[in-house]
Order: structure tokens, then C-alpha cells, then sequence
């Protein structure tokens, strides 16, 4: 059954930005749209991809101003990440760093140091963009990535493949790319990659207190006299390869820009099936991969350039609400709506633990090939929690970001209003361009139906703006992206 659409009333500049801002970041606050729609698309585009660094709070501050975010539990490491969501200026920083740890898949679960876990997230938010090349270099030296898949035990003498199976299978090429002997070759070419005192620091993780600064962190340390420096043969390439020739060999590859190129069209353009099924299941929009694959080649692998081709692209532009949001994505979505958050505080835990109810808790993916995405988001139990959280915190006329949409609504309305109007008007605020007659028809009875004429500017106007902001909330069209 085809569901009827109607556009909110917005100019094509809004409509666009508004989009970017939900793919490229959290979603806009009203304030934010308002400096935002004084520049140009191509301008906004160029801002989210050039950050002159990051404008977060310094974790020390952080620290001493919230012992907790310290990161002595895996829920305080949540919660300092997600304030970071929630009150950067930088958001394409932070939803980076999102996309990589979807696939890039590290859990505290194994790890039991949230602390390697933020310095992780810090490497995504740093090199993110940059050349895949180096990505890859980062992470294969993260002490995160080294304990979570066991290249502290991979030695020359006696190799452990795990490392060298998943940088090819789930991080750069994808099945069906590679053989056994060359997962073997890749594994010897990573022995040596390991972590400073890497038994000390496996028992100290056992025996060291959390209590009042988290447990030791881990450092990098390349040891040389348990490196196999023979020769190697790596997809049909021959030399002594060490881990650094290996990165350059698979990012040479035509499979991992496809790779990439469908992962970025996934996160930041249209829900595909999940990535096991890559290999059977050709792209949905071919073209556009080719698109990514080509701009991948011409700027030596530079995913800034890459994102940037995105971003400017038809595809992208015309790809709106073709996504369900994660639930991180919706929860600090819903946080920055609202706001309140200048400073860290309790609350973010619980918000955090909001998420993990809906299926996704940051630092405890269900497995290494990460979370399963799109459609598999909803499910009858995560619905349930998505829509009683963000009801609750859109119809809290208290928060200061609601707040401010609902004086809005005030100041662009009048004493004697056409509800069709006010519905609009909400919406836009609320990022929402288009939405179903069902939803629409819903939130007319809310204000007592069409022909029912509104006056903002009476107490009784809060009312109504909360079961407004509760439907919104509720709707298909508010957990779409």
C-alpha cells in the first residue's frame, strides 16, 4: 500500500541543509538552522569536513568537574562519549567516529578498560577523514583493536590469525576477496604489533582497582626480535612485507573502495542489507558506489574528498528519511533538541542506558561485525522504548531547548492561527520535512481538527504544544533519518 506524502513548506536551501545536518551530524537545533541558512550548501558542506579541531571540553576539565565520566565503568565511558555527541560543534567529528565503530566493532565486555576504549574513539575523531591507508595504520596499532582481537598473541614462532582474517574480511575488503593463505600471510606480517607489557598489563586487568581513575591504559610497542621478517606472498604480491606494506596493498585494491564506498552509502545515504550479505546481494544504487569507488582512486584514498563528492552529490540530496536512526543517533538527536546539556551531569548514563534498551549500547557490540542496522533497528520492544523516550523528553516544556521551540511557534504565529500551520511550523523546527497524511490527519486532531482556529499566545497554547511534540515524537516520520 503506497502511504500518501505531503512536504512541509520550506525552500529547497532548508530542505537540503536540514538533510545534510541529519546525516552529517545529529540534527539541527532551530538556533543552529538559524546561522546555518545563512551560508550555502557547498559552505556548510565545507565547514562539517574542515573543523579547524575539536571544540569538546578537555577531558580534564570533564574529570574534575564529573568524576564519573572517567570512565571507570563501560556505562561512564558511554556517557562521556555521548556528551560529546550532544554539545560538540563539530558534529560530522562525532558521527565519524560513530560510523567507524560500527565497524571497527571494540567491546568492554572483552576489554574491561573503558579508558583504551575513549582513546580509541579520540583516533576516529582525529584521523577519521583522512587517508584509509592511515585508518587502517591507526587502528592496526590501537591497543583497543590489538587486545579485542588477540594480535598481543600472534607471534612468529607461533602466528594468531584473528587480526589478519578480520582487517580483510569485516575492516577493508570483504568475503570473497582474498584466500586462507593470504589471511596466514597477513597475520605473520602483524606479529610484533603488540602492547607494552602485554602479560603484566592481562593480569593487572584482572587485579588493578577501577576505583578512582579507571584501570592502567594500554600503549602501542612494535617488537622487532618477534616480527617474521621473511618473505611473503599477499594477494599475488611478493616481498618481506611488514604490517605497513600490507596496509598499502589492500588499500591499492578495487574490492576495498567498494568496500568503503558501500559502507559510507549505507551510514550516510540509504539503509542497504546487512554487510554478511554483501557478497550475494548487489548495491542498491550501483552508480553511486561507482561514484565513491572513482573519487576514492582520484584523491589517493582521502575519505574527506570522498565524503565531500557525497555530500555534493544528487544521490545524497535526493536520499531523505530513506534511513532508520540508531538508537544512539536518536537518543543524542533527542538530547540536543531539548538541551540542557552544557555541562556533564547524571543524566547522560541514563540516557545512555536509553540507547542500550533500544538495542545499541556504545562500547558493547554484540559481536565484532558490529550492530545490524536499518529495518533491524525496530523491533516490538525497541519501538516501545524509542517512542517513551522521546516523548518524554520532547513534551518536558521546562528544557531549555523545548522551550525555545515552543516560544518560536509563538513568535511566528498569531492569536488566530490555522492549525495546519502550527503543525508546520513545528515540524520544520523539529527537522521533520515530510510526512504521511496519516500522521498529518493525527496531529490535526490534536489541535481539535482543521477548521479549528489556534491562539499561541494564551497559557493554555503549552498544552497543546506538548501533546504536539508527543505525537511528533511518536511518529515513523520523527525516527527516520
Amino acid at each position: 500500500m503506497t502511504i500518501a506524502r505531503r512536504n512541509v513548506q520550506v525552500n529547497t536551501k532548508y530542505r537540503q541543509i536540514s538533510h545534510l545536518l541529519r546525516r552529517a551530524g545529529f540534527g539541527a537545533t532551530p538556533g543552529e538552522m538559524d546561522r546555518y541558512m545563512g551560508m550555502d550548501y557547498s559552505e556548510v558542506v565545507d565547514e562539517l569536513l574542515n573543523v579547524p579541531g575539536t571544540s569538546a571540553m578537555p577531558n580534564d576539565v570533564i574529570f574534575r568537574m564529573f568524576p564519573e565520566y572517567h570512565a571507570s565503568l563501560g556505562v561512564d565511558a558511554c556517557a562521556n562519549w555521548a556528551y560529546r555527541m550532544v554539545s560538540t560543534d563539530n558534529p560530522l567529528e562525532e558521527k565519524i567516529a560513530l560510523f567507524w565503530h560500527g565497524i571497527f566493532a571494540t567491546g568492554n565486555d572483552k576489554l574491561n578498560n573503558p579508558l583504551v576504549l575513549l582513546n580509541q574513539i579520540d583516533t576516529f575523531r582525529r584521523n577519521g577523514m583522512s587517508r584509509f591507508d592511515d585508518i587502517l595504520l591507526d587502528l592496526s596499532r590501537d591497543p583497543a583493536m590489538l587486545i579485542w582481537l588477540d594480535n598481543q598473541t600472534n607471534h612468529k614462532d607461533s602466528i594468531n590469525e584473528n587480526y589478519g582474517r578480520e582487517i580483510l574480511e569485516l575492516f577493508s575488503m570483504g568475503v570473497g576477496n582474498y584466500t586462507e593463505d593470504d589471511i596466514k600471510e597477513c597475520a605473520r606480517a602483524f606479529t610484533g604489533w603488540s602492547v607494552k607489557n602485554a602479560e603484566y598489563m592481562a593480569l593487572m586487568g584482572q587485579k588493578d582497582s577501577i576505583w578512582p581513575y579507571s584501570r592502567i591504559s594500554w600503549h602501542y610497542e612494535y617488537c622487532q626480535n618477534d616480527h617474521d621478517d621473511s618473505e611473503k606472498t599477499f594477494l599475488g604480491e611478493m616481498g618481506k612485507f611488514g604490517g605497513e606494506d600490507i596496509i598499502e596493498i589492500i588499500c591499492r585494491q578495487e574490492s576495498t573502495a567498494k568496500f568503503i564506498s558501500r559502507h559510507l552509502y549505507n551510514f550516510f545515504v540509504e539503509d542497504e542489507v546487512q554487510v554478511p550479505s554483501w557478497q550475494d546481494v548487489p548495491p542498491k544504487n550501483p552508480e553511486a558506489i561507482s561514484t565513491l569507488m572513482e573519487a576514492y582512486f582520484e584523491h589517493g584514498h582521502d575519505l574527506n574528498k570522498v565524503l565531500k563528492v557525497l555530500f555534493e552529490s544528487d544521490f545524497f540530496k535526493e536520499s531523505e528519511y530513506k534511513k532508520v536512526k540508531g538508537p544512539a543517533e536518536m537518543v543524542i538527536n533527542v538530547l540536543r533538541l531539548s538541551g540542557g546539556f552544557e555541562e556533564p551531569s547524571l543524566s547522560m548514563i541514563q540516557a545512555v542506558d536509553e540507547a542500550g534498551f533500544m538495542g545499541q549500547l556504545l562500547f558493547y557490540p554484540p559481536s565484532v561485525e558490529g550492530w545490524h542496522t536499518g529495518q533491524e533497528w525496530i523491533t516490538s520492544g525497541s519501538v516501545l522504548d524509542r517512542v517513551n523516550f522521546s516523548s518524554a523528553r520532547l513534551t518536558d516544556l521546562s528544557s531549555p531547548g523545548i522551550r525555545d521551540i515552543v516560544n518560536r511557534v509563538r513568535n511566528r504565529c498569531g492569536a488566530d492561527t490555522r492549525p495546519d500551520y502550527v503543525i508546520q511550523v513545528f515540524l520544520e523546527l523539529l527537522g521533520i520535512i515530510e510526512i504521511s497524511d496519516m500522521t498529518f490527519d493525527l496531529l490535526l486532531e490534536v489541535c481539535g481538527g482543521e477548521n479549528f482556529v489556534i491562539d499561541v499566545t494564551t497559557g493554555s497554547f503549552d498544552v497543546m504544544a506538548s501533546n504536539l511534540l508527543r505525537v511528533i515524537g511518536s511518529s515513523k516520520e520523527f525516527h527516520l533519518v
